[in-house]
């Protein structure tokens, strides 16, 4: 049977529903030769802000059970050294190349994802949610009068996909992607990390110079599926799942939870080629289930 394993995304189509998460690839050439391009529908790229950012002190990463805190701090060259020296290699590969962009005011989003609309990206991953950093994203993506003015002031500047990313520290993050959709958004992706801390009780000292930082990996998958199945009922656009994706098995949760696409972040430390694997485990059970296309997994899921 012919599988259609594609996702259209605003006027966007992504080749298949396997992304690479901000912040866990790079700029794409880390890690190249490592796994087959034709596989990965995108490379959500690190975080892009306007001018070049040194990120936390260290140490600013520490492993914790299923899972690892960071504290990076959104650490990225800015968009002038990106688009000279970073986003060559990307536009030669045949996945898209989805910019995420974080800031610390709505002026710096905007300015930043202007300088970047005619580069030839595929599109955009609003960064409104990072945990890990004292000013900046988190304040934008807690609020939903926020994020709809944000994503709206954005979407004046770009008919290029637009993505916005959404934090799971809040109360309801249903009511977030509701005002992401209502300025003008694409889709969302969902979940960022959660807000987390550990403390070394032999020197009582934090383990992260940050003191807190985001939670990422196999620990926060039941949170995501949850959050993915809770957004995918409450907005029109598409949601892209991500939050622990180990194995294609992960991947299929997310899908059948009500997403369109995925992303693998903390999996690609542990497995470089784990995106390979996932795409093929996707598209081993859609032959097995009979499945033609993406949106065909919802309706396998049973509500009893």
């Amino acid at each position: 049977m012919d599988i259609d394993v594609t996702v259209k995304i605003g006027k966007g189509v992504l080749p298949t529903p396997t992304g690479a998460a901000s912040g866990t690839f790079g700029y794409g050439d880390e890690f190249a030769g490592l796994y087959d391009p034709s596989k990965l529908g995108a490379v959500y790229t690190k975080a892009i802000s306007l001018f070049p950012r040194e990120g936390n002190p260290p140490p600013r990463l520490t492993e914790t059970p299923s899972g690892i805190l960071n504290a990076i701090g959104l650490a990225n060259v800015g968009v002038e050294a990106f688009i000279e020296k970073k986003l060559e290699f990307l536009l030669k590969q045949s996945f898209a190349t989805v910019v995420n962009i974080a800031g610390s005011s709505p002026d710096e989003y905007v300015r930043t994802l202007c300088r970047l609309s005619d580069s030839g990206v595929w599109g955009f991953e609003i960064n409104l949610s990072c945990p890990n950093v004292k000013h900046g994203c988190l304040a934008f993506g807690t609020d939903p009068h926020h994020v709809e003015n944000l994503t709206a002031l954005l979407r004046k500047e770009t008919d290029k996909p637009l993505i916005i990313k959404l934090t799971p520290n809040v109360t309801d993050i249903g009511t977030i992607a509701e005002a992401a959709e209502a300025g003008g958004a694409d889709a969302v992706s969902l979940i960022n990390t959660l807000l987390g801390m550990a403390i070394d009780v032999k020197t009582a000292r934090f383990k992260l110079a940050n003191r807190t930082g985001g939670l990422s990996g196999p620990a926060v998958k039941p949170v995501g599926v949850a959050a993915v199945y809770n957004v995918s009922r409450r907005v029109k656009i598409p949601v892209i799942g991500m939050g622990g994706i180990m194995c294609a098995d992960d991947a299929v949760e997310y899908l059948l939870a009500g997403a369109k696409a995925v992303q693998i972040g903390t999996g690609n430390f542990i497995t470089p080629g784990l995106c390979d694997s996932v795409y093929d485990g996707i598209v081993d059970y859609m032959k097995e289930k009979n499945l033609s296309k993406i949106d065909d997994f919802a309706s396998l899921l049973q509500d009893a």
